[in-house]
């Protein structure tokens, strides 16, 4: 696939999972600094890898979250990835779910205070009742 399409395709992806907000403003503030970064996210990143066939967007948000929770200092990264998991139909018991597994491997600091980076985001996320 050309860079063209590839980038296109990354907008696309960009606007679907964060509709203008975190993961744009990230994007966007690397413009200043080092715009190619900016280019080679869209383009490698969201045009290239997450639209691959194979794993559904939803679960590479939760690969992408479990990383971010493991790494312990990526908080921006894991609130955009967190708001696009719901945007796309993640229910914030999924979200928790998925962050409260890492406790073991990541370590109760790292969950807690991923935990308490994306409250407000869980906060205004649907409670979805168990069937």
């Amino acid at each position: 696939m050309d860079s063209e399409m590839l980038h296109a395709r990354g907008l696309e992806l960009l606007e679907q999972l964060h509709g203008g907000h975190a993961g744009e403003a990230m994007v966007n503030e690397m413009r200043d600094i080092f715009p190619a970064f900016a280019d080679m996210t869209i383009d490698w990143a969201l045009g290239g890898v997450m639209a691959r066939p194979g794993l559904d967007l939803l679960t590479r948000h939760f690969v992408i979250i479990a990383s971010c929770v493991t790494l312990g200092h990526a908080e921006p990264q894991l609130r955009a990835h967190v708001e696009a998991a719901l945007n796309i139909g993640a229910t914030k018991e999924q979200i928790v779910e998925s962050i409260l597994q890492l406790t073991f491997y990541a370590g109760g600091p790292a969950v807690r205070n991923s935990l308490m980076s994306v409250r407000d985001l869980l906060a205004r996320a649907t409670i979805q009742e168990p069937s």
